[in-house]
């Protein structure tokens, strides 16, 4: 954008990256940001953030229409406490958000934390790429620079995604995610896709523990895999140990 010389904001949306990726807001001259805190911040849903830069702040300064849902001026620069959230303060996510951050700044470092999200991803990744050298399981990103080191989206065709959820859950007590936006809900398709989360607290005994659980669910469902997706899990939480 700016080797183009347009006026042109960038935003990027941390919603569920936000304390598991890096990012650089001022060094990656990003304008805008939002996140949200009941991913990587460890905080129950009802919080949003909007960081926002002098350059986007200038802009919204100059617009012709700003509705006052929309108006940063009382959310960044408020005459009341309130004004901050629009309505009454949610106190007790912000006691929790500040337990939070001195859990990821003062307790782990913000470096350790992207550096153990890398590693758990990577193991997520290792198990699901050995199941896929037999039956119809691929990971959703073929490129491993393109992946979110939050969460993981996958495959497993033939229904066999939703069949393995519902056995997790049943025989296991382990809720993975649903795929979301991969096909229209209802149709077969739908239940060909998963996410297997690593964001937060979360560590590699629980990493290791969520994949064993899952390659069970395979075994006891028949469903065509490879074995060795956990040694290659294993394997990768051992490459990436004691990098942070």
């Amino acid at each position: 954008i700016d080797a183009a010389g347009h006026p042109a904001l960038l935003m990027v949306d941390c919603i569920a990256s936000l304390g598991c990726d890096e990012f650089r807001m001022d060094d990656w001259g990003v304008d805008v940001m939002v996140a949200a805190s009941q991913k990587g911040l460890m905080v129950p849903p009802g919080l949003g953030f909007v960081w926002f830069s002098d350059k986007a702040l200038a802009a919204s300064r100059e617009a012709d229409l700003v509705t006052p849902y929309w108006d940063w001026q009382p959310r960044a620069f408020p005459e009341m406490v309130y004004q901050y959230f629009g309505g009454t303060s949610p106190t007790h996510h912000l006691f929790g958000l500040d337990e939070s951050l001195k859990m990821i700044l003062d307790e782990e470092g913000l470096t350790h934390i992207w550096a153990r999200h890398a590693t758990l991803a990577s193991a997520v990744w290792a198990a699901f790429e050995t199941w896929g050298q037999e039956g119809d399981i691929a990971l959703n990103i073929a490129n491993p620079a393109h992946r979110a080191h939050s969460v993981t989206a996958a495959r497993i065709g033939a229904g066999n995604a939703q069949r393995l959820r519902s056995w997790l859950e049943r025989e296991a007590g382990v809720t993975l995610g649903i795929g979301l936006g991969m096909a229209e809900p209802g149709t077969p398709e739908a239940n060909d896709f998963l996410r297997v989360a690593h964001m937060g607290h979360v560590n590699a005994h629980m990493t290791l523990g969520a994949l064993a659980t899952m390659e069970a669910g395979m075994q006891a469902l028949k469903i065509p895999h490879n074995p060795g997706g956990i040694a290659a899990a294993a394997g990768a939480i051992a490459k990436g140990a004691g990098q942070a």
